[in-house]
């Protein structure tokens, strides 16, 4: 081997130990003994649930994220309310469905490998699969997390709000060791799916003591979201969808951002910092660019994890 193959062996060891020192070693081919049929199986549930019901892979990219963020990647957003105030019930994440086709592909492969394969893991992968069928890039998911037996709805206050500022951004990505560039790429998954009017309604109603409405909003954008979102006698679901191709996985929100058309704080917050800015412009141009940086930072935080069993049942610890 050549100091320079060794230098680089070394280097990615080191990173391979950082990223996974904190819960369970993670590998490309964990299943590959054990429950080889995983992924495919997986990716056949995620897809017809898809031609079903087109929200479906926007719902399960964000359930992922939110499962990430709140003590790791172990499918505690899963565990149903029982003595205590779950996760999924709080309040960040009353809007989160499509539960049951992390349940239908757990029941597939509980068929063909019992007790092997965490809910955590059927996550990380149902997510993959959401951003593929809707044709954004794919990547090679990590294996080998565990499902935690905790799931507490007063933690979710930890999840970064829509309300968030650049500065209270890049903190909650830090704290979990994620970059400013993984903030930017990983906001790009707000180019799928619905946001209610609660997320948006501090930009399109007393927005401070001098405007009423955010003057970093485009006033035609800021009309029409009044009109959905009145302050009074509001359609009980009433929102807007993320992008105008909220189906389609692609670099449209950040040609939004740029045109002060995005629908959240956090959003138009990525121009408030030359760093996240520039990354926001290099994605609005280069979707290829977008869909590599998004692919990596997939990766990174999927591999935030501190379970300590494989369920049985996603919705209930053993």
């Amino acid at each position: 081997m050549s100091s320079s193959s060794a230098l680089i062996l070394f280097s990615s060891l080191l990173i391979f130990s950082l990223i996974y020192s904190q819960g369970n070693a993670l590998s490309s081919n964990y299943y590959e003994n054990t429950c080889p049929q995983v992924e495919d199986i997986v990716t056949q549930v995620v897809t017809e649930a898809t031609k079903k019901d087109k929200t479906v892979p926007a719902a399960l990219l964000r359930m992922h994220f939110h499962d990430c963020f709140i003590r790791g990647c172990d499918a505690s957003v899963l565990l149903n309310s029982k003595k205590n105030t779950a996760e999924k019930d709080g309040p960040p994440n009353v809007s989160l469905h499509a539960f049951y086709v992390i349940d239908s592909a757990k029941k597939a492969i509980e068929a063909r490998c019992p007790g092997i394969v965490s809910c955590a893991d059927i996550l990380a992968f149902a997510a993959r699969d959401s951003v593929v069928v809707s044709g954004g890039p794919s990547w090679d998911v990590p294996k080998g997390r565990k499902d935690g037996r905790t799931s507490k709805a007063s933690e979710t206050i930890q999840l970064p709000a829509p309300t968030f500022n650049i500065n209270q951004l890049q903190q909650s990505f830090s704290q979990r060791g994620l970059s400013l560039e993984d903030l930017v790429a990983l906001s790009g998954g707000h180019t799928l799916g619905f946001s209610h009017c609660s997320s948006f309604n501090n930009r399109i109603h007393n927005f401070n003591n001098t405007h009423d409405v955010d003057p970093t909003l485009h006033p035609t954008l800021a009309a029409t979201l009044k009109s959905i979102c009145p302050l009074k006698n509001r359609a009980k679901n009433a929102g807007s969808p993320m992008d105008p191709s909220s189906t389609t996985f692609d670099n449209t929100y950040y040609k939004l951002i740029l045109q002060n058309k995005s629908l959240f704080s956090s959003d138009q917050a990525l121009l408030s910092n030359p760093k996240t800015k520039s990354l926001v412009s290099d994605f609005a141009s280069s979707k290829d660019a977008f869909f590599k940086a998004f692919a990596n930072s997939m990766i990174k935080m999927s591999s935030i994890n501190g379970g300590q069993e494989v369920r049985r049942d996603c919705r209930v610890a053993n």
